[in-house]
């Protein structure tokens, strides 16, 4: 068989089973958002922290809530890092420096999981499992939240609340990441991926020196990274070693993890709102573009330019032999059109025009399908837009799930989808212009510059991946990447929640002959080309200056 053959009868068997399981898990995702019934170990989660599940909040108190928790999340993980050498499970590690354990905590709390360090070499059980892998399950579960929020705004009318934060958060944490979760971690320990919390092992000689291989929970870690769409690795080659990603079933399986809740999101919400062909037509957007970006990438690596392509059936360098062109092609996609940053090859070593298509696929917002919650609403933001746009041509007021969209909403879309490029581009500026960062750089000239817009996108879009020749372990970009990532989760939380009371507290606009139906073909396409012309005229210069100047001179 031959790799391209390979290559599409993986992306093939990855539709079939996301479709298998859109339908009951978008269903039972709308239950759990729905229900009124608290289960009981969720009532002690109430109990502990204060909080009553059954106040109804508008959009101000539903934020204070979100910022409040991230806020404690921060302040916990960073003391977490800082007193990791006097506490026990350490394996030895110090503790971590200021500049890296802020840049750190405020990665996994947004949901990003950029990582500046080797895991195996700086991070012991403790922090792993009880910081990391806790803030990859309630980081994913605010993402889920703040969705579910946007969405009741579109299904309410004449109120303001938009429900209840903790009851969300929790919820989405018991009901839905723990159980799948469970279950994900028996199947990747099952294909060898380990979980233990065993010490440093010396494994043998090498080159005269010996090779040190650290235990830990790792399976159990893994799954809610690609679930949560989080992507921090317990080790530093990430889902690339065979500890994390054993074999090629346990690769599609990751991948699978990565896309199944943010597209079952969509039948959610058209669930939630009462109307499932919304959903649908939102649905078909994402599918669209990312078996669009999945067959582009697949021909561009497999593209044969060379002796050395052709001998090796594709674009190899920095690819795992394990899982060929094919398989690495589709998991970069996945990880990098979702919030998710999980790696199975080296992204830096891709062609041109691959490392092109990764940069643009964060630079859309992450929103095909995009990241757990993120991708949702991000996607409701852009259909937002597109019903304006529609709206200019045809001389009436927009209209979408029946509610005005007027000035109010398009400004608040509109800060949304400025903020995270202003920080992209100005973060990159910034580095580029000032002396000292540009000394990270590993490449000069196109590549160069593309490993510190990459870097610039990851952190503000919250992905997490980066192209491994820039050196970020530096006091300048842990703590520029640090803000980037911060301030490109919760910004546009801001403007989407007080999106979600403007909308809810509409009352609904009967339907007319001159409505514009968003549930059709016409309208996913719209969608489609305003996703594609917003996101070229921001970013075409900057792409201009490093992927496709680097992938016309190859």
């Amino acid at each position: 068989m031959s790799p391209v053959t390979a290559g599409v009868l993986q992306l093939s068997a990855l539709i079939v089973v996301l479709a298998l399981v859109y339908r009951p898990l978008g269903d039972h995702m709308a239950r759990v958002y729905s229900s009124e019934r608290h289960y009981r170990p969720e009532k002690w989660i109430y109990k502990a922290i204060g909080a009553d599940p059954d106040a109804e909040m508008r959009w101000p108190a539903y934020l204070r809530g979100v910022l409040a928790f991230s806020a404690v999340s921060v302040l916990f993980l960073y003391a977490l890092q800082r007193l990791q050498g006097v506490l026990p499970g350490s394996l030895g590690f110090v503790s971590i420096d200021p500049d890296q354990a802020f840049n750190t905590a405020a990665s996994f709390v947004a949901n990003t999981n950029w990582q500046s360090y080797s895991g195996e070499q700086a991070m012991g059980h403790v922090v792993q499992t009880g910081g990391l892998a806790v803030q990859n399950f309630v980081s994913a579960a605010v993402g889920m939240a703040v969705a579910v929020a946007l969405v009741r705004g579109f299904a309410r009318s004449r109120t303001g609340e938009l429900g209840n934060f903790w009851a969300d958060l929790v919820r989405g944490t018991v009901r839905i990441l723990l159980p799948l979760s469970v279950v994900g971690a028996l199947v990747l320990v099952a294909c060898g991926a380990i979980q233990n919390f065993a010490g440093i092992h010396q494994v043998g000689q090498f080159l005269g020196g010996t090779q040190q291989w650290n235990g830990g929970a790792v399976a159990s870690q893994e799954v809610i990274k690609e679930l949560g769409t989080n992507g921090g690795g317990y080790f530093n080659a990430n889902s690339a070693h065979p500890f994390e990603n054993p074999t090629p079933f346990s690769n599609l399986f990751e991948i699978l993890l990565i896309l199944v809740i943010p597209f079952a999101l969509t039948r959610t919400f058209g669930r939630m709102v009462g109307n499932l062909r919304q959903g649908y037509a939102i649905l078909a957007t994402m599918a669209a573009i990312w078996i669009g970006f999945t067959a582009l990438m697949m021909w561009t690596e497999f593209h044969h330019g060379g002796p050395a392509l052709q001998a090796a059936g594709g674009a190899m360098e920095g690819k795992e032999t394990r899982f060929g062109v094919g398989a690495s092609a589709i998991f970069s996609v996945a990880t990098t059109l979702t919030s998710t940053g999980a790696v199975n090859s080296f992204h830096s070593s891709y062609t041109g025009l691959g490392g092109g298509i990764q940069l643009l696929g964060m630079q859309l917002g992450e929103i095909a399908p995009g990241g757990v919650g993120s991708g949702l609403y991000g996607m409701l933001i852009m259909a937002i837009i597109a019903v304006f746009i529609a709206g200019l041509m045809v001389g009436r007021t927009p209209e979408y799930l029946g509610k005005k969209i007027g000035t109010r909403e398009i400004k608040l879309a509109a800060c949304y989808i400025l903020v995270t490029p202003a920080l992209v581009l100005g973060f990159t500026a910034a580095a580029m212009a000032l002396p000292t960062p540009p000394q990270s750089m590993l490449n000069s000239g196109a590549h160069g510059f593309s490993e510190v817009l990459y870097a610039y996108t990851s952190g503000a879009n919250n992905n997490g991946s980066a192209f491994g020749g820039l050196s970020a372990d530096t006091p300048w970009f842990n703590t520029t990447i640090g803000l980037a990532m911060l301030l490109g989760r919760f910004l546009p939380m801001v403007f989407v929640l007080a999106l979600a009371g403007s909308l809810a507290e509409q009352k609904p606009v009967p339907e007319t002959a001159g409505t514009l139906r968003t549930d059709k073909p016409l309208y996913s396409g719209l969608l489609v080309g305003t996703i594609l012309i917003v996101t070229g005229l921001t970013y075409f210069p900057a792409l201009a200056l490093g992927p496709l100047a680097e992938g016309l001179a190859s």
